[in-house]
């Protein structure tokens, strides 16, 4: 078998995108054993790491060894019991994801939807809430899919209003995004590190409330084999999965550290480097890089007489939506993109497949070079395949967008 021999490819679709160096280099630290002390304090630290991450003072803030799905799931299934209302606000593929796994934990589940490329008042939120009367409000905050973002700054205050577990997945947006879980009234947050963190996928971060976890704590149960007789039986149902057990892993990292699974090193290495990234950039700092590149990326395409899709007011500062010209085939202008070029940008799900690219600047790569590179090479692939545009104008309007804030 020949060694691995990846071609460098610029990752500037809606994620996995590049890792940052340092990130990379964590990941290939040697292992030591789960209990050492070393291990467990390294635990203990990208905790702490990540509660300034999600903004929270919430102890329970840990990660699910898996990809983002990992975190929805384990935050779904440890909280839902069977026959329990979940209201999901669906804007695109990631809503319906939330909707499908809610329904697979046994939830009543109850969807609002509104066009792709569009968002949610708080308003009408709050009627399908006063109507479903949920359990859970689960919701995106950044759907890719649609390149949208949606406000969550209001909700919290009606989910206490009618006592209601609010959850939001914020994958593709943490990082790039402001996010504020306390200061919004946040349950339960669960997010991956391949997008604005700079990390690839792998390990779910996710931050509880002690509203959250006294409800799933009633369901707080100790495999045979481990169970002492100071541990009491659980009020509440059996929590469906063994793996996404929060109780459990919340038992795994406190201070009993009861055996559940064994924690993925490498990727724990992996997660504390992109908080210590982040941190130590400054978030306010990485903000304005992605809302910048963000900003250059999206006059850039402008200025190649593309239409940007959906809703700018509620665009995502990381991804931006391209409406694929009707006389331009989509597929062949990424498909020469990757092959000679070496640059990656994406399509999308649903109704919006073949319809709009989407290119993102997210992490390592929302910087000045990756983004005159990416619209310079798909100004000469769409040039070269007749459609028409005023050669070099895309990365002037970049270049203006980048020299008009550092004269602020």
């Amino acid at each position: 078998m020949k060694p691995l021999s990846l071609p460098p490819r610029l990752l500037m679709g809606p994620g996995p995108i590049n890792c940052y160096p340092r990130v990379l280099q964590a990941m290939s630290t040697q292992l030591v054993g789960q209990y050492d002390p070393v291990m467990t304090g390294y635990m203990n630290e990208v905790m702490a790491l990540y509660r300034q991450v999600f903004n929270t003072r919430n102890k329970q803030t840990l990660l699910v060894d898996g990809t983002s799905r990992a975190g929805i799931e384990a935050v779904l299934v440890s909280c839902i019991e069977p026959g329990d209302k979940v209201l999901v606000p669906v804007f695109g593929r990631f809503g319906h994801l939330l909707a499908e796994i809610a329904e697979r934990a046994g939830a009543e589940v109850h969807t609002i939807e509104t066009p792709w490329g569009t968002v949610f008042e708080p308003e009408q939120i709050e009627a399908a809430i006063r109507e479903v009367r949920p359990k859970v409000l689960a919701i995106v905050q950044g759907d890719t899919s649609t390149t949208m973002l949606q406000p969550l700054e209001h909700l919290g205050e009606i989910c206490r209003k009618y006592d209601v577990l609010f959850y939001s997945d914020a994958t593709a947006s943490i990082g790039g995004n402001p996010f504020e879980t306390d200061a919004w009234g946040l349950d339960a947050v669960s997010v991956g590190l391949q997008k604005c963190l700079g990390g690839p996928s792998g390990s779910a971060p996710v931050t509880l409330s002690e509203k959250y976890v006294a409800c799933v704590r009633k369901r707080h149960h100790v495999e045979a084999g481990i169970r002492d007789s100071h541990h009491q039986v659980a009020s509440g149902s059996r929590i469906r999965s063994n793996y996404f057990d929060l109780p459990m892993i919340m038992d795994y990292w406190g201070e009993e550290r009861l055996n559940h699974h064994t924690e993925a090193a490498s990727m724990l290495f992996c997660a504390r480097e992109c908080a210590v990234n982040l941190l130590e950039e400054g978030q306010d700092q990485v903000l304005k890089r992605h809302q910048l590149a963000g900003n250059a990326m999206l006059a850039g395409v402008q200025a190649m007489s593309l239409k940007p899709f959906g809703d700018l007011k509620n665009k995502m500062t990381n991804v931006v939506g391209v409406t694929i010209p009707d006389n331009v085939d989509g597929e062949g202008i990424r498909h020469t993109l990757l092959n000679t070029f070496n640059i990656e940008i994406g399509t999308s799900f649903g109704p919006l497949k073949g319809k709009i690219w989407r290119i993102g600047t997210m992490g390592y790569n929302a910087r000045e070079d990756a983004v005159y590179h990416t619209l310079q090479s798909l100004e000469t692939v769409l040039r070269r395949a007749g459609f028409a545009l005023q050669p070099g104008a895309a990365v002037d309007a970049a270049m203006d967008v980048y020299a008009g804030q550092q004269h602020v």
